[in-house]
């Protein structure tokens, strides 16, 4: 069977072609949505991807969290679709309180962008499962407003559930709370990060590895965790 990815793009998407190419790469097909659109049109999974929806106007993601697919997406995600929400995508994901906690400006109030070390904390969900847990990655970031953020309470319970899918080693670029680089929620279906892995799946074109300048497709592991996940479930 063929595995149908919608990609969500919104006023101001920037990576939504990326996206479908590292869904194309991975042995799935992508598929086009509109944010101002209801339909699904039968995908398997989800992914809102990354860039300035509505320009970051009020809080990054606040509106597109408000577009009229994210009924849909908030009902499938329900269902048990996989949705995956990279960057803005993920700041979406917080805004429509498919995961906890939230998204603020970078702690040196400066755009960041580098090719950053993250540690799979969670390999049980949909998008993680084709890593070990403990396994270092590196994955590019690029954002503004990627400091994690939760109350107490909150961030003890994710820590407990162990809802933290992808931490920051080395060096926290934004001044998350616990190097919280990627969450997801209690059924693993709904992950959330701020680096960019569909940046990270064809030689050439990736981060910089100690086998080769621009080598690195660690990214391409998330793509092929949800196509076998959704496999499974179909059979």
């Amino acid at each position: 069977m063929t595995i149908r990815i919608g990609v969500i793009t919104f006023p101001g998407s920037l990576d939504d072609r990326d996206a479908h190419r590292a869904i194309r790469i991975a042995g799935a097909e992508p598929v086009a949505l509109w944010h101002g659109a209801h339909d699904l049109q039968g995908v398997d999974a989800l992914v809102l991807p990354g860039g300035f929806s509505y320009g970051d106007y009020l809080r990054s993601g606040a509106i597109a969290a408000r577009s009229p697919i994210m009924s849909e997406v908030k009902d499938a995600a329900a269902g048990g679709m996989p949705v995956l929400g990279v960057c803005n995508g993920f700041q979406m994901l917080v805004e429509a309180h498919l995961l906890p906690g939230g998204l603020i400006r970078n702690a040196g109030q400066q755009f960041i962008r580098r090719d950053q070390v993250l540690r799979v904390e969670n390999a049980d969900t949909a998008w993680t499962s084709a890593f070990e847990p403990g396994q270092d990655i590196v994955i590019p970031l690029k954002n503004g407003e990627g400091g994690y953020i939760a109350d107490a309470e909150t961030l003890a319970r994710i820590e407990g559930d162990g809802l933290v899918a992808f931490r920051y080693v080395g060096v926290n670029p934004n001044g998350s709370l616990n190097d919280i680089a990627g969450l997801a929620n209690d059924r693993g279906n709904v992950v959330g990060l701020m680096p960019h892995p569909e940046h990270a799946v064809e030689p050439g074109f990736g981060p910089d590895t100690t086998a080769a300048m621009r080598s690195g497709v660690d990214g391409l592991n998330m793509f092929a965790s949800v196509i076998a996940a959704t496999a499974r479930a179909a059979a």
